[in-house]
C-alpha cells in the first residue's frame, strides 16, 4: 500500500526518509546487534544517540548555552503542573493567556499550586485570535502563554515582550521556524507534531529559573535533578528519542529551520488562498493569527461534513476532522507533510465546491 496524506494534528506524519532509516536499524542498530528499543539508557550506544539529539537541536535552534535542554516524558500536558511547581520560586502568582483549549487547560492546572492571574485572553470572539495587549502582574512569577493553539488554529508570530520571565507552549509548531530561545524563560514542547513520536516532551529551560522546585515536587519533575542526571533519573523514553535524533538530521538536511519555515510558509499560503477565495469554505481565525502548522476550516453546509471526509479518504487523505469541541475541518501541514499533499488537498477541495456548491 501507498502512503497516504496524513494530516492528523498528532501523532503526526514524520518524514519518509526517517523512517526508512529507522526501518533498516530496527534490529541491528549500527552493527551493535540490538534493537535501539532493547538498548540500556545508561549503556554508551544509547548514550551516543541522546547526547548527538541534544548537540543537534542546540544546533538548529541556536539555544545559548546557559539554556538547560531536556528530554522527558509525560506529554506536553505534564508540563502544566511542572511549570508552576519548578517556576513559581515562593512568589504564589503566575499569569496565564487564555487563546483556547490547550492554555486552557494550562491554566485549570496551574490554579493547583498558585494564584492565577489571566493576563489577556481571546474568549470574547470564540479564541480565534492572539491578543496583542497582556495585563501582566510586575510581581508573577512568570507568564505563561500557547504559542500556537493546536485546536484553534491560532498563532503567535511574534514573540511577545514582557519583564518577567516567558513561558510557552509551543508543541504545534516547535522547530517549524527560527525562534529566539534567549527571549524565553521556558519554553516546552511536545514532540508528537514535528519532531517525533507520542510520548517524548522537550523542555528547554534558562539556567536561573533551575533550582527552584517547590516542597514536594517529584523528583522526577524537578527540572534541576533531571539536568544533572542528563535526563535520565529514570528510563527516558528512549525509541523517541531516537526517533527525533533522526528528524534532527533530516532537518538540517533540510536546510535548517530557516528553510523548513519558508517551505511552510508556502504550503499555508496554496491553503488559505483557496479558502480566501470562496465563501463555500469558511476561515474562522483573524488573518493575522492564522497558524501555519494547523488550519481549522467549515462548510458552509455542515450536512456535508461526512461527504467530504469520506471523498479525502478515498482520494488518499485522512485526519482532516475537526476537533470534536470546534467541529468542521482541520489540516495539519506540519514539517513531514509535503507540498503535494497539499496540493492534493486543494485541488480535492476545488472540485468537492464545484460538485456540491
Amino acid at each position: 500500500m501507498s502512503r497516504i496524506f496524513n494530516f492528523s494534528a498528532g501523532p503526526a506524519m514524520l518524514p519518509a526518509e526517517v523512517l526508512s532509516r529507522a526501518g533498516d536499524e530496527i534490529t541491528d542498530w549500527h552493527g551493535s546487534g540490538m534493537s535501539v528499543m532493547e538498548m540500556s539508557h545508561r549503556g554508551k550506544e544509547f548514550m551516543g544517540i541522546a547526547a548527538e539529539a541534544e548537540k543537534d537541536l542546540r544546533e538548529l535552534l541556536a539555544v545559548p548555552a546557559n539554556y538547560k535542554v531536556l528530554f522527558l516524558a509525560g506529554g506536553a500536558t505534564l508540563q502544566f503542573a511542572q511549570v508552576p511547581m519548578n517556576l513559581l520560586h515562593g512568589k504564589g502568582k503566575a499569569d496565564y493567556v487564555a487563546t483556547g483549549e490547550w492554555s486552557n487547560k494550562a491554566i485549570k492546572e496551574a490554579k493547583a499550586f498558585c494564584d492565577v492571574h489571566v493576563a489577556a485572553s481571546s474568549e470574547d470572539r470564540k479564541f480565534t485570535y492572539a491578543p496583542k495587549k497582556w495585563d501582566v502582574r510586575r510581581d508573577a512569577a512568570y507568564v505563561h502563554y500557547c504559542s500556537n493553539e493546536t485546536i484553534g488554529g491560532v498563532e503567535f508570530h511574534d514573540v511577545p515582550k514582557t519583564e518577567i520571565p516567558l513561558v510557552a507552549d509551543a508543541s504545534s509548531h516547535f522547530m517549524s521556524r527560527p525562534i529566539d530561545v534567549a527571549k524565553f524563560g521556558l519554553i516546552y514542547a511536545g514532540a508528537q507534531k514535528n519532531v517525533g513520536p507520542a510520548g517524548l516532551t522537550i523542555v528547554i529551560v534558562r539556567d536561573d529559573l533551575v533550582g527552584k522546585a517547590a516542597k514536594g515536587t517529584p523528583s522526577v519533575m524537578d527540572y534541576k535533578l533531571q539536568a544533572e542526571a542528563d535526563s535520565m533519573l529514570n528510563t527516558p523514553p528512549t525509541y523517541s528519542m531516537y526517533i527525533a535524533g533522526l528528524v534532527f538530521k533530516w532537518m538540517k538536511q533540510q536546510g535548517g529551520l530557516a528553510a523548513l519555515e519558508q517551505r511552510n510558509k508556502q504550503k499555508a499560503r496554496l491553503l488559505y488562498d483557496v479558502l480566501d477565495a470562496t465563501q463555500f469554505y469558511r476561515r474562522p481565525v483573524a488573518k493575522e493569527d492564522r497558524s501555519r502548522m494547523n488550519v481549522p476550516f467549515t462548510l458552509r453546509d455542515a450536512k456535508l461534513d461526512e461527504a467530504f471526509l469520506k471523498g479525502a479518504s478515498q482520494a488518499g487523505m485522512v485526519q482532516l476532522k475537526g476537533h470534536r469541541s470546534v467541529g468542521g475541518m482541520r489540516a495539519s501541514i506540519y514539517n513531514a507533510m509535503p507540498i503535494e499533499g497539499v496540493q492534493c488537498l486543494v485541488d480535492y477541495m476545488r472540485d468537492f465546491e464545484k460538485a456540491h456548491g
